[in-house]
């Protein structure tokens, strides 16, 4: 049923989270023609995950431009754009393509706002599909995160539901300062959900309590906010009321969310896909620990990808974090 909003009627659909990137896109397009969109095969082809399908149609090649097969090449061109005035948006066809540009984010991109003094924001944004799930062959499934969030400069974005990805895409493209865009592409298509036809932020930097309860905190981002609530509903079953945090922002962090869930349930549980060794869970667990330590029950437990080459198709499932080893990890807790 369409609502109004400030006029405007709001007809919401049902969208995946793929789609509803792509709304975000288009409506920032119409909203600023400073906006531009660029990277390989993301004009006639619409991207490899049709993200951007439709776009080079509705604005023209002046708009959606199809790049050559230069990660560093795309990186460094939107420098100069954003410095002139544009609000480019890079697509990096996966993850594991990002390497040649890795140079001009770290020694450039991040650096921008301090180098010239606060003179030349840096209003870009990356997008990227990351992480498993889809069995594709080698350099497509890394979940390198921390890498984008252990560099200031850099804001490091990562949905988990349609809604949340049209508002994020939004604010990301309406920030001065560069925005990483990682989407999990195991869900691009997982499922649908209402999001709204009119325009809309989710601000970056707030985490989302997407499940509450009393008796242990699960955190977790991207794809594994589905794997945290299916764990979630097991357990409920087993009358254990798990708190399900969605990140949504992991730098900015929302430690002050973290941090008020650790000390109400008093046990917490990190689910992520990327590696264990220096993850995301590893700085989440020292945080909790430097201020909230006198509130836990137990030690802080992590379930993540292992420390290895992301595997081929065949022990792919056995890499990435499940509903069960979620399980066992609670159930670590509350037998400490």
């Amino acid at each position: 049923m369409a609502a109004q909003r400030d006029g405007r009627t709001d007809k919401s659909e049902k969208l995946t989270l793929a789609q509803a990137v792509n709304h975000g896109l288009a409506q920032e397009m119409e909203r600023d023609p400073n906006v531009l969109v660029m990277g390989e095969d993301v004009g006639v082809d619409g991207g490899v995950f049709r993200v951007t399908e439709g776009l080079m149609e509705k604005f023209g090649p002046d708009r959606v431009m199809d790049t050559p097969l230069a990660e560093s090449a795309i990186v460094g061109a939107a420098i100069g754009l954003a410095v002139a005035g544009f609000r480019p948006v890079c697509e990096i066809q996966f993850t594991g393509f990002v390497y040649p540009a890795l140079n001009q984010l770290f020694a450039h991109v991040a650096r921008y706002r301090n180098r010239s003094r606060g003179r030349y924001p840096l209003p870009m944004v990356i997008r990227m599909p990351y992480g498993g799930g889809i069995h594709p062959p080698e350099h497509h499934s890394e979940s390198y995160e921390a890498l984008f969030a252990h560099t200031p400069g850099l804001k490091v974005v990562i949905p988990s539901t349609p809604s949340d990805a049209k508002g994020l895409i939004t604010a990301a493209i309406r920030d001065d300062d560069p925005v990483i865009f990682m989407e999990p592409k195991r869900i691009y298509r997982a499922f649908r959900e209402d999001v709204s036809s009119l325009e809309y932020t989710v601000p970056i930097g707030e985490a989302k309590i997407v499940s509450e309860g009393k008796d242990v905190t699960i955190i977790a981002y991207g794809a594994m906010v589905r794997v945290a609530l299916e764990a979630q509903e097991a357990l409920s079953r087993q009358n254990v009321l798990a708190e399900v945090i969605d990140l949504r922002t992991i730098n900015p962090m929302d430690i002050k969310t973290v941090l008020g869930s650790a000390e109400k349930t008093g046990r917490v549980v990190v689910v992520h896909e990327a590696p264990r060794n220096a993850g995301l869970g590893a700085e989440i667990a020292a945080l909790i620990q430097e201020r909230a330590m006198l509130s836990l029950l137990a030690p802080i437990q992590r379930v993540c990808g292992f420390d290895s080459v992301f595997p081929f198709p065949r022990l792919e499932e056995h890499y990435l974090p499940t509903k069960e080893r979620v399980m066992e990890a609670v159930q670590k807790t509350l037998d400490f």
